[in-house]
């Protein structure tokens, strides 16, 4: 009895210290503040380029192969594999937890977070694409490091700024190295669908895993790039069957999303409440786990792209961020809502899992199971190519590289796989696992946005660029360029 009430102390140590100061309100605020002020200064760019950013990426999927310049991927199948990333077990058990911690009034601010995550990422994947580097064998590598230090340690001169941040961002980004909740929250899903013992899950899907990243990022690529269209439209559809047959609720359930996001969420059923506080730190926290904006993981799959100019793909972060928050994890939300399940204190994939039985029956824990199945694998893999840039970055031209880098590639399901036997022999509810998760996203979330205050005026110019080029151009022409595209040509 001693060792579990020292458990949980621990745990609740380490819930305190992810909420009150990790993912404390400053961090939100940062998040929150960046936004606005891209918005501001773009005019509301987010908005005015969605057309054209949803017209790049359908385009994109009917000839996936096409692109321009340099690059591992074409530009859809850059967009596929972070979409994959993107589109994973956060749209899933990230936010029935979010739902079970902070109330349905999580939601609204998970969709405030998204309004102001769209220009955060087209900001810094077009950051990527044009301070990325070429390596000897004419693949292309960048992120939130190589901006870092071209352009805030070399073009500012900030050498010591550059330094704290890259150093914080890699140290915390590869923490999901130890820490990575797909492995987990599909074991969960599985097992609770079909009666089959979670480790069982786990080291299946490991080994499906292993297949995955053997073709590297240009194998996770091809895959993606069919893969995910398929997996976000069976999602849409379960969810959208059992919408269809709650319609009547759908009213009432906006407006307990609305209202609980400001008055906070009462005791009822299974759930504890929750005060606004929570519920809009749990709701950031899920929306950039969820659609990656701010967190600087996407930007180093987009960077692999073969494109003409930054911004045409930083276009497809409008379009990522909206098909991940504001239609799969929406139509999650609202299926948990309008089935009543919020409340019933249930956390993570098991949620889900129960809402979606109760809308149309077994057959909807069978659609789930297999999403998330599948959302899970893409995201190890997108995952998987993402730390690969991060260690890319940190070796250089060191003599050990590929040797360093092939030990990551064959070890990296295996901490994954591990957490899953961890969680079952102590018994840790689904909401455990994600503290810890969410604890990994707090740091690098925060050097990247840092970054991109200080590389505004560099986007900035970057997309002033664009328009010109290609937004004000009369039909068929191409005017002059203002600015270099690529950090590379401008230092040539």
């Amino acid at each position: 009895m001693q060792k579990g009430v020292e458990q949980m102390n621990f745990l609740d140590l380490i819930s305190v210290i992810v909420w009150d100061y990790m993912w404390g309100m400053p961090l939100v605020l940062t998040i929150l503040g960046t936004g606005v002020y891209l918005t501001f200064k773009t005019g509301g760019f987010q908005f005015l380029g969605f057309r054209s950013a949803g017209a790049n990426a359908v385009k994109g999927m009917f000839k996936p192969g096409e692109g321009k310049g340099k690059g591992l991927l074409s530009s859809a199948e850059a967009m596929s594999a972070a979409l994959g990333t993107t589109v994973g077990v956060g749209n899933i058990g990230g936010v029935a937890t979010a739902i079970a911690t902070g109330g349905p009034g999580a939601v609204f601010w998970m969709w405030v977070a998204a309004t102001v995550g769209m220009i955060i990422k087209t900001a810094e994947i077009t950051l990527a694409v044009h301070y990325r580097s070429t390596d000897e064998k004419g693949g292309t590598y960048g992120g939130p490091n190589y901006y870092m230090k071209k352009g805030i340690g070399d073009e500012m001169g900030l050498k010591k700024v550059f330094k704290a941040l890259s150093g914080l961002f890699a140290f915390g980004f590869l923490t999901s190295y130890f820490i990575n909740i797909q492995t987990y929250t599909v074991s969960e899903a599985v097992s609770n669908t079909f009666g089959i013992p979670m480790t069982w899950v786990g080291v299946v899907y490991t080994v499906l895993l292993y297949g995955m990243i053997s073709g590297g990022v240009k194998g996770i690529g091809r895959i993606a790039s069919w893969l995910v269209p398929f997996m976000c439209i069976f999602y849409i559809l379960g969810g959208g069957l059992i919408l269809l047959r709650y319609l009547d609720q759908l009213p009432k359930a906006l407006y307990l999303i609305v209202s609980s996001a400001f008055t906070g969420s009462a005791a009822m059923g299974g759930f504890a409440g929750a005060a606004v506080s929570q519920a809009m730190k749990v709701g950031f926290a899920r929306s950039v786990f969820s659609n990656e904006a701010g967190w600087g993981s996407a930007p180093m799959i987009h960077s692999t792209a073969r494109v003409d100019h930054p911004v045409r793909q930083g276009l497809m972060g409008i379009f990522e961020v909206f098909v991940d928050t504001f239609i799969i994890c929406t139509v999650t939300c609202l299926v948990i809502v309008v089935t009543g399940k919020w409340s019933s204190g249930l956390d993570g994939a098991t949620l889900t899992l129960s809402a979606f039985e109760t809308g149309i029956g077994r057959y909807g824990r069978l659609v789930l199971a297999l999403a998330v199945f599948i959302f899970g694998l893409t995201t190890s893999g997108g995952v998987y190519a993402q730390m690969e840039v991060v260690l890319r970055y940190l070796l250089g031209n060191s003599a050990w590289k590929d040797r360093l880098l092939g030990f990551y590639k064959w070890t990296y399901p295996i901490p994954s796989l591990l957490m899953v036997y961890v969680a079952v022999w102590f018994g840790l509810p689904g909401t455990v696992v994600w503290v810890f998760s969410d604890a990994s996203t707090a740091l690098p979330i925060f050097a990247n946005v840092v970054a991109l205050w200080l590389l505004a005026p560099k986007f900035l110019s970057l997309l002033e660029d664009y328009r010109t080029r290609y937004m004000r151009a009369p039909q068929g022409e191409t005017l002059k360029p203002l600015v270099p595209p690529f950090y590379d040509e401008q230092s040539a």
